[in-house]
């Protein structure tokens, strides 16, 4: 399956879902990867990818090494090895590979280009789609970054064949966002089938795909509907950054923070206690955490307005309409949020 993006400046590229195909660049290639992913998979693209020069930068494992420490390697790895404004990086792993190799490749000479060829289902489904990229610092989550397409992706869900079971969920968190922010049927489709299942995972990535790409070609820089996105990650970064991005897999904490966004839009009246019930009972049956303790209920609200999507003094939250329909609002009171801040 093949899904196009087609933006308004008419950047185009494809999202190919299937078996990756043999590939040759007739250039120099940087494959950007780290040692779980190519312990399982390395050797699997190597037989697929041919290039005029082909080197491969291995960094850490893990969200707690997206600084621009890591950067600098991949970079440093780049001028060694004399790649030009013609050459291209391809980001080998899950969203944490695809963020910093993207960003890289936005800074390498004022920009070169670079593949995305996601191996976790988070980023199949998510972070591999739409051009932004970053990393983050003490104040917070890809607070520095760019906007920075692929000129290609290529989803093979082969990969998911090692993923861990932790993982998965943490993929399957961001799949119910997309279902809960846009599409109803699709969500009800999620209550009735196991991702688990072979050819079930793959229509997943394949609605989630289309969902993202639909997004993306109508908001590419995130001026209003693509913000719709951040659904549960407003709370969800302030409980990475509070947990130092080691307790909590990045959709575990989406998932925690949906939980949050889903009471707070109980509290003002958008969504039924009911439909509140029925997202959570989903993101359980993948063991997907839904709770979190708050020690401070006021710094964890200062913490919101760190987030890219806040300007000045005002938060901006992504609140569920029901399922199926969201709003994006700066609108909420300080004492409701507080309030829902207090149960957790």
């Amino acid at each position: 399956m093949i899904v196009n993006i087609t933006l308004p400046d008419n950047t185009s590229y494809d999202i190919t879902i299937d078996t990756l195909n043999k590939i040759y660049y007739d250039r120099k290639v940087v494959i950007v990867t780290n040692p779980t992913v190519s312990g399982f998979h390395l050797e699997y693209l190597k037989e697929k990818i041919t290039a005029k020069e082909l080197s491969i930068v291995t960094i850490p494992d893990g969200e707690e090494f997206k600084h621009m420490r890591t950067i600098e390697n991949i970079l440093e790895h780049c001028f060694e090895h004399k790649l030009n404004r013609s050459s291209l990086l391809i980001a080998f792993g899950g969203g944490v590979i695809g963020d910093m190799t993207g960003f890289a490749a936005s800074v390498y000479q004022r920009g070169i280009d670079f593949v995305q060829i996601p191996t976790t289902l988070l980023s199949q489904v998510d972070a591999s789609v739409g051009g932004k990229t970053g990393i983050n610092n003490k104040f917070g989550k890809n607070l520095v970054g760019a906007f920075h397409q692929p000129i290609a992706v290529n989803i093979d869900p082969y990969f998911l064949t090692t993923l861990p079971k932790r993982e998965f969920a943490a993929g399957v968190a961001e799949i119910v966002k997309m279902a809960v922010t846009f599409n109803k049927d699709f969500f009800e489709w999620l209550e009735q089938n196991d991702l688990n299942d072979d050819e079930n995972i793959k229509v997943a990535i394949a609605k989630s795909v289309e969902t993202k790409a639909w997004v993306v070609c109508q908001d590419e820089k995130e001026k209003g509907l693509r913000a719709a996105l951040n659904y549960g990650h407003t709370f969800g970064h302030v409980i990475e950054n509070e947990t130092n991005y080691d307790t909590f897999l990045h959709g575990e904490a989406v998932g925690i923070g949906m939980v949050m966004a889903n009471e707070l839009a109980v509290q003002i009246g958008n969504m039924s206690k009911e439909d509140a019930l029925r997202v959570k009972l989903l993101l359980e049956k993948y063991d997907i955490p839904t709770d979190y303790k708050i020690k401070d209920v006021e710094d964890f609200y200062e913490h919101f307005f760190l987030d890219k999507k806040s300007l000045d003094d005002k938060i901006k939250f992504i609140i569920p309409k029901g399922i199926g329909d969201c709003e994006i609002t700066d609108r909420v009171e300080k004492n409701d949020v507080i309030e829902i801040l207090k149960g957790f």
